[in-house]
Order: structure tokens, then sequence, then C-alpha cells
């Protein structure tokens, strides 16, 4: 329930079409003054007036007033919505319900003048509970009729998914029966072959397709599970999913569309994967490895991963040997391939601590290098906000074709789960962008920091150490090398960067 409504700031949303003025006599002024009118004599702040003229009222994806109001909202500009009538919003059922419910998230009123709705009064609220009470039956409806279309769909053998077509095939829009992409199928048919016939382990196969700069069907890079996702998918031999993940609905049957792989190659796939389980990693980050997370790799980039072993002392007890490495090599997209022992890490970075004499300079050099990252960070920002922004759009969009009946309820639900991850993520590093650019982190006195370390860093547990440097490190650059012998790497820490 919205609270006080007196000096709320107002958003009042005016629409016509052309068709409309001529034939009903809507004006955008008549609507105008009387909305102000309104306002007015309900003491409301007005924040700004939108106007779409000559736009029809069927979707509010083409209505650039619209959706600036909606963004408006979004950030808190607006409390309150005043129309003329309902259908001057929106003259779609399924948008209406979209933004009933925006409206509700963001605590936002509505108020239609002609039809005396106002969320203020019992009246109002109870119609927005209404018209959400029949919004949700409908929802439920649409959604059990188009699970069942879907599944009468995938029985008769028709592939479902417009949106996610498996590498090897191509279902163009308005095609019912998925078709072979000629290319990408050889790709196919080679990955069961290395699998099956020359005994290639999945990793293998990703690092092989990377290094030959072949991309998944997402324009993405291939790994292991990817791989293992192309061995196990059944539409290469001409049949269909629905549901893989729910054991209960899910099922498999014969599909329309050509096969791209024999039944018996892909037998044998499914035989040697099920022998090979996959095991996942559960061994936390070792206090040893106190620089995990702060390395990059040289050459690509990339944050260097641990790898440590275990070797017997002059005791024959077993001591671990830590070292970092850069997993891109085992994806075919690193041209480094050693690990790097954690003891010369270790040693390079206090060289690289003692030889900083001129705190003048070091700290010139930082003020720079924190400007630079401050211009970076508001690029940042604003592309973060533009990608938003498009998936703000692009919600809407599948919205209105799940509506429409343009696309089926699971692949709806597929695409607007991934959407709202997506968002949730852009917002997640959106907030830590406006903190650090609203300098709400402690400045730290880089002086006492490097006078703190060289004293007492080697007195420090690697427990300690490694809480220091999550504390007060946000990166450290190195550079491997050869040395002149050849028989051992060289390590320089370049630079250490500082929260």
């Amino acid at each position: 329930m919205i609270g006080d409504f007196i000096f709320m700031e107002t958003a009042i949303y005016i629409r016509v079409s052309t068709e409309e003025q001529a034939q009903e006599g809507f004006s955008i002024r008549g609507q105008e003054e009387k909305l102000k009118d309104y306002a007015r004599i309900k003491e409301w702040s007005i924040y700004n007036i939108y106007i779409d003229e000559g736009i029809s009222g069927k979707n509010i994806i083409e209505r650039p007033a619209v959706n600036k109001m909606i963004n408006d909202i979004e950030n808190g500009k607006v409390k309150n919505v005043l129309v003329f009538k309902i259908d001057r919003l929106t003259r779609n059922t399924g948008d209406l319900v979209y933004l009933i419910d925006l409206f509700s998230k963001y605590n936002c009123a509505f108020n239609s003048l002609m039809e005396s709705i106002d969320t203020q009064t019992p009246s109002g609220r109870m119609f927005i509970k209404i018209i959400g009470i029949f919004a949700e039956f409908e929802r439920e409806n649409i959604a059990e009729r188009t699970r069942l279309g879907y599944e009468r769909k995938a029985k008769e053998g028709n592939n479902n998914s417009a949106y996610f077509v498996s590498y090897g095939y191509d279902r163009p829009k308005g095609q019912k029966i998925q078709t072979i992409n000629e290319e990408e199928s050889k790709i196919v048919k080679e990955i069961f072959h290395m699998y099956v016939e020359e005994n290639k382990s999945l990793l293998n196969i990703a690092k092989t397709m990377n290094k030959r700069g072949i991309p998944t069907k997402e324009q993405g890079t291939w790994h292991a599970n990817t791989v293992r996702s192309t061995l196990t998918n059944c539409n290469y031999i001409g049949k269909v999913r629905y549901a893989i993940l729910d054991e209960k609905r899910g099922f498999e049957a014969k599909g329309k569309h050509e096969a791209i792989i024999d039944n018996e190659v892909f037998e044998k796939a499914q035989q040697r994967i099920a022998k090979n389980k996959k095991f996942e990693r559960t061994k936390k980050p070792r206090n040893e490895n106190y620089f995990l997370g702060f390395l990059h790799c040289p050459s690509c980039g990339k944050k260097l991963l641990t790898h440590g072993t275990y070797k017997k002392d002059e005791n024959g007890e077993e001591k671990y040997i830590g070292a970092y490495k850069c997993n891109n090599k085992n994806l075919g997209l690193c041209d480094i391939h050693m690990a790097v022992r954690h003891y010369k890490i270790e040693e390079a970075f206090f060289k690289y601590i003692e030889n900083i004499d001129n705190f003048g300079e070091f700290n010139d050099l930082q003020e720079k290098k924190q400007e630079h990252e401050k211009k970076r960070n508001i690029e940042i920002l604003e592309s973060y906000n533009k990608k938003l922004n498009k998936l703000k759009t692009k919600e809407i969009e599948t919205l209105n074709l799940y509506i429409d009946g343009k696309a089926e309820f699971e692949e709806y639900r597929i695409i607007k789960a991934k959407i709202e991850t997506d968002k949730k993520d852009i917002q997640e590093e959106i907030e830590k962008l406006d903190i650090l650019l609203e300098g709400e982190k402690t400045t730290i006195n880089k002086e006492d920091i490097i006078l703190e370390l060289k004293e007492n860093w080697g007195k420090l547990t690697n427990k300690e150490k490694r809480n220091f440097l999550i504390e007060f490190v946000k990166k450290i650059d190195i550079t491997i090398k050869k040395a002149p012998n050849n028989f051992h790497w060289l390590v320089t820490v370049d630079n250490v960067e500082f929260i």
C-alpha cells in the first residue's frame, strides 16, 4: 500500500493514435489539461508529462514515452502514474499485468481518471488485486495449455526450441523441422570420431576446437562440459527431447529431422561417458597459496590457478610445493605452458616492495593509476547501464512473444530466467562501481602499508599474509621469462595495485 500521496512525484502519461483522434475526438491537449487539473486537486507534484502521439496501444515496446516513464520509475524518480483511461496506458492485457507488477515492485501508485481508479482508495486497491488474481489465473491457464501443446509437438517429433537449436542444426523462424547445418555437422561427426575412435578426452577435444578457432553455437569457447553435452545429445540420432531436467515429465521421441550420427557410434560414446564419471573438485584453496586470486597470466590476462604437488623431504615426510599456472593453456587459448613455483612469486613480490624508496614518485604513480581507474569505471558503468536497458527491452519483447503465442512457455521460462540472472549480475556490478565512484571505500596510506610490509612480512603466517593481501591488494602484475641458461624461469613483479 502506498502511503502519503501529498506532493507525490507524479508521471502523467498520455497516448492517442491518429485514428483515435480523428474518430473518437481524443485530444492530447484535452487529456493533458484534465489530468493536470486532477493532479492539482490531489496536490500531487507533477514530475513529467509523457506523451506518445500517433502511436497504437497494442504494445509498449515501440512507444518511447512509456519506456522513458518505466525507466524513471525504476530509478525512483516517479512514485505515481496518472492516466486519462486505462486503455491510454495499454490495450494489451499482458502489458497491463506487466505494468501493474512493475508499479507494485517499485512502490509506485497508479491512477486512472475516467475509471476512478486510485490506489489511495480501498476500491482502487481492490481493483489492482482483482487484476492480479485474474492475471495469475490466466497465466496458469496459458502455461498449462502451452505445456500440453509443447509436449504434443515433441511426441510428434517436432523440435520446439527456436532459440536453443543444437550445434549442427538450424531452425529458421517459421520452420517447424530443424535442418542440418553442413559445416557444423562435420564438426559434430569429428567430435564423435575423436572421442569414440581416437579415445581423446573431453578436455583434449575442447582444446582442439579452440586452437582451430571453431566457436560454439553461441559463438563461445569450448569446454569439457560443452563437449559432453554434444556427445550426449540425442538430437544427433534423430530424436527430440522434452523437459530433460525433469525426471517425471522428461522424455525422448523419434524426431522428424535428419540424423547426423548413427546409433552405433552414439551408443559407444554413451558407454564411454558412463565409465568415465565426472568428479568435482572439493578441495579449498590452501593457505600456502596465498597469492591465489591476485596473479594474472602475463600472456592472456586470465587469473592464475594453483598447481601444487607433494614431494618427500630429507626426513621422508611429504611436503607441499605450491605453484601457479594458467588454465587457458588447457583450452588452447594461451601460449604459456608452465607452472610458476610459489617461492619465486614470494621472492619477486618482496623484492618489488623493498625497491620502493621514493614514496613521492610511488604515490604520484598510484594517483595517476587511480584516476585512470576512475575513468575506466565510469565507462564500464555506462556500458553496464546500456546492457541493463537492453535486457529490460528484451524482457518485454519476450513477454509479448509468449502472450501472442509466438514463443512456447518452456522457451519463455528459460529466457526469462536467463534475463533475470543477467540483470542481477549486472546490477551487482553497478552497485560495486557506484560504491567505488562515490568514494565510500576507505582511503589507505600506501606509504604506511609498504613500511609495514618491509618490516613485518617475514614474520606473518601464511594465513595472515593471505588476509593482508585480501584487505589491501587488488592485483599483482608479473613477467615470466626464461633464464639465460634456459634451465629455469625468472619471475619479476612489475606492479602491485593497492585497493
